[in-house]
């Protein structure tokens, strides 16, 4: 079954230095969903080590969940998630962020 639209939930706004959650979650896909998040269209990696050494964050593709340790000005973006299984993929609508 394809996935449904994920709903996302992304803070409008976030004092630097602090930690932010970002969670993306849908239930109608089987077998289950993976998620992917993507800043400004640009996807963001679960691996640590491909990423980016001055962002801290992690991103778990079982639960959706991406956090930030301690943002900065660098993480504000438009942030969306898709999630994706055998039968297909769904996205939710781009959310602003801002630090």
């Amino acid at each position: 079954v394809k996935p449904m639209t994920p709903r996302c939930t992304v803070p409008k706004a976030v004092p630097v230095g602090k930690s932010a959650s970002l969670h993306c979650h849908e239930n109608e896909g089987f077998p289950k969903s993976t998620y992917s998040w993507y800043r400004n269209s640009e996807p963001l990696s679960p691996d640590t080590k491909a990423k980016p050494h001055n962002s801290s964050y992690t991103l778990n593709p079982a639960t959706g969940t991406l956090v930030f340790h301690a943002v900065h000005k660098g993480d504000t973006g438009r942030y969306s998630c898709i999630a994706t299984n055998d039968a297909g993929f769904a996205k939710c609508e781009e959310q602003e962020m801002e630090v």
